[in-house]
């Protein structure tokens, strides 16, 4: 038997060492990604590669982490000192920006790891066709350099070929190096906090309380499927296109509910596609999780146990489980939103007093690169924009916010304009975006790039057709646009486009709203 008391101290210890991590990430990272948007991740997993918890920073990274674990586990032996680099989305990863960091750890000369920790960051550029490395490609290998699980430390000594294989292949080599340093000292103050935990409460309690968590938050995640009416509830919504061909981009689910479990079935959706919109099954997992995570009212530990009474579905060769050598870097970052929004959609037909409206639906991402002739050196930026949240059944949605599967934050202006050869025009709330209904839709952004000489600008980004959906009645957010300004002319652009843009031109996003809720109630003239 397990002593509440302790399960709920461990439950802190363990979730503590993981914001530890991400402190030391941000903190000693380089790039203004990494360190302003805090676009990174950071976890913690047992001997299985099962994750025992995480730090409250980006869904559509922490339950696919899992995945990179266990081929990390698979892949290599590893011994105390070693730490493990990858970023195959084939091979547990998501796109290649995102680039994971393993490191097992040992305890007192045992021949078997007790834990992994790892982190994951968005990297700002990885090679590939185009600068940022986020692009509408038709293949993987016009993505970017892309790495199997392979020893970037071994016996604590990085390993410099590695490295220099890695650097070699990308545009700004030195923060990428930087960067990863700061993922390998990441995962080392995570080990040492381990030690402390296992000294101070002895290894068998740690391992004892890291599957007494697990097997807690499985039967949350039990009580509340079983609150939820049995039946089959489905939902299609549609990306705008996938940047290469003009049509749109089927997303199904149909959701079985039958008593304490629940089959998630994405048959149905569209076969994988010429462009980057793909998303591989690590994914499509990360958003199912995502979405049930948020039904539980209160706070549990996010691990490995909620997924235990959830299957998954998703046909091999689809547009969400998409195979070599499919283009996956817009997949990861769009069609995760719109995965999440199917399965809220078919959820609201069972309690949708709990669900609300679509949000934004897109991370609206921009990269930007090119040589800056005052620093002399090339440079590589990259972002995403927030959009309208989507109005709740019971209070309107928030404006000018992140939602679901990113949690990161906006790059300040100020950082901007110190470190790249371009500024920020205007940036306001998107006024009148958000979808009317007695609950409003939060409103979207307006953000205004101005160039002060030639880059190249990739733009990946949905919901400029069709628009995020309200609820019981209420209207739909307004839908996005991407405009470029050049010599006082505007010209639309598509949601998925790169294209070079002179000195003095202006890239304007205007991000999505979210949907309504609920019908307007008529007011009474007295």
């Amino acid at each position: 038997m397990f002593n509440p008391i302790n399960l709920e101290i461990f439950n802190n210890l363990f979730s503590t060492i993981c914001e530890e991590m991400g402190v030391v990430l941000c903190k000693s990272s380089f790039s203004t990604n990494i360190k302003e948007r805090k676009d990174f991740s950071c976890a913690l997993f047992d001997s299985r590669g099962e994750m025992v918890a995480q730090a409250e920073h980006l869904p559509v990274h922490l339950a696919s982490m899992s995945m990179s674990v266990k081929e990390a586990i698979t892949a290599l032996e590893m011994s105390d000192g070693d730490a493990v680099i990858l970023n195959d989305p084939f091979q547990g990863g998501t796109h290649l920006p995102d680039i994971t960091l393993v490191t097992p750890f040992f305890y007192k000369g045992r021949k078997k790891p007790v834990f992994y920790v790892a982190n994951r960051a968005h990297h700002s550029d990885v090679g590939g066709m185009v600068p940022g490395s986020m692009c509408n490609a038709t293949e993987i290998y016009q993505e970017g350099i892309r790495i199997p699980p392979v020893k970037i430390v071994m016996g604590n000594v990085i390993n410099s070929e590695i490295m220099n294989i890695i650097t070699s292949n990308v545009r700004t080599p030195e923060e990428r190096e930087w960067d990863i340093i700061a993922q390998i000292s990441a995962n080392r103050v995570g080990k040492q906090r381990l030690r402390e935990l296992c000294e101070k409460y002895g290894k068998n309690e740690a391992v004892k309380y890291s599957s007494e968590l697990q097997d807690y938050s499985a039967r949350i995640m039990k009580s509340v499927i079983k609150g939820i009416p049995d039946g089959e509830y489905s939902f299609s919504d549609y990306l705008d296109d996938d940047g290469v061909a003009e049509k749109p981009v089927r997303i199904k689910v149909c959701i079985k509910i039958k008593g304490n479990s629940v089959s998630v079935d994405f048959s149905g959706s569209s076969r994988q596609v010429g462009g980057s919109v793909n998303a591989v099954y690590a994914v499509t997992v990360s958003c199912v999780f995502y979405v049930f995570r948020c039904l539980v009212d209160g706070d549990i530990p996010s691990n490995s146990g909620c997924m235990r009474s959830i299957s998954i579905t998703a046909p091999e060769g689809s547009v969400v489980n998409a195979r070599v050598p499919s283009a996956v870097s817009g997949g990861n970052v769009e069609t995760s939103q719109r995965i999440v929004d199917v399965v809220f959609g078919a959820l609201s037909k069972a309690i949708c007093g709990n669900i609300p409206a679509a949000s934004s639906g897109t991370m609206n991402n921009i990269a930007i690169g090119g040589y800056d002739a005052l620093k002399g050196n090339h440079f590589t930026y990259y972002e995403t924009i927030a959009g309208g949240m989507g109005a709740r059944p019971d209070s309107d949605g928030i404006n000018a916010i992140h939602t679901h599967m990113t949690n990161t934050l906006n790059t300040p202006v100020e950082a901007i304009e110190h470190n790249y050869p371009f500024r920020i025009r205007q940036y306001k709330i998107r006024p009148a975006s958000g979808g009317m209904g007695r609950y409003k839709g939060g409103h979207g952004i307006i953000r205004d790039y101005e160039f002060f000489q030639a880059a190249t600008v990739s733009i990946l980004s949905d919901r400029r057709i069709h628009a995020p959906y309200g609820l019981m009645g209420g209207k739909n957010g307004q839908v996005g646009q991407n405009i470029l300004i050049s010599k006082n002319r505007k010209r639309k652009l598509p949601s998925k486009t790169t294209i070079n843009v002179d000195k003095g031109d202006i890239i304007s996003i205007h991000t999505p709203g979210g949907g309504g809720f609920g019908r307007k109630k008529n007011l009474k003239v007295s």
